[in-house]
């Protein structure tokens, strides 16, 4: 069983290589979960979203035309599966297919999300997440054994991400193109995290 979503937010920031976008439930039980994706790919998305105008087509409006001209309509969004990602700053990586109607020919499209809803999002284009991705995403750990496999996930994504800030913090390129506020906003999330690092690393000694 396929449940209809909706985009409720996307959240772009200046710092980390990935943002976010959150996909929520529309009626029934409204659950919702968020999705990391590239920045370029949150750009567009709220580009689209907004009906923003660019000199020239981009590259999800370039697709977006070479659709139409075929005679082929995006039909819908699928988000159907949920794997280990094998990047280092993500934990999971969320697989979509795109359907293309074109005549009466039904033509399926392997595609990131982040693409998927770029394209789909300028076209009004509905999207689904099968129901055993949303279980899996929007699941709550209910046993202590589950709560604690959650934290020491939650701690790994947490130390790449680290990891990823203090790289940036000691490039000097960055460090001398980017302006003092932005350089201590990244010290201050730098901060935050270690902190909650911390706080994990804590209750895993104690109760591991």
């Amino acid at each position: 069983m396929d449940v209809e979503m909706e985009l409720s937010r996307v959240l772009i920031t200046e710092y980390g290589p990935g943002q976010l976008i959150y996909l929520r439930e529309r009626g029934g039980q409204e659950r919702t979960f968020p999705i990391v994706i590239g920045t370029m790919e949150a750009l567009a998305i709220d580009r689209r979203l907004n009906n923003k105008p660019t000199p020239r087509p981009m590259t999800h409006d370039l697709l977006a035309g070479v659709i139409a001209a075929m005679g082929g309509k995006l039909e819908r969004i699928l988000i159907h599966d949920l794997r280990l990602s094998e990047q280092p700053e993500e934990s999971s990586v969320f697989i979509a297919t795109i359907y293309i109607r074109q005549g009466g020919k039904l033509v399926e499209v392997d595609s990131r999300p982040s693409d998927a809803i770029a394209l789909g999002v300028g076209l009004g284009t509905p999207i689904f997440v099968s129901e055993k991705v949303l279980g899996e995403a929007t699941a709550t750990p209910q046993t202590p054994e589950q709560r604690l496999e959650y934290l020491r996930v939650h701690k790994e994504a947490l130390g790449r991400r680290i990891e990823a800030v203090q790289e940036r913090l000691e490039d000097q390129e960055f460090l001398n193109n980017s302006s003092r506020e932005l350089i201590e906003e990244h010290h201050r999330l730098l901060e935050r995290m270690q902190h909650e690092y911390d706080a994990i690393e804590q209750v895993l000694k104690k109760f591991s």
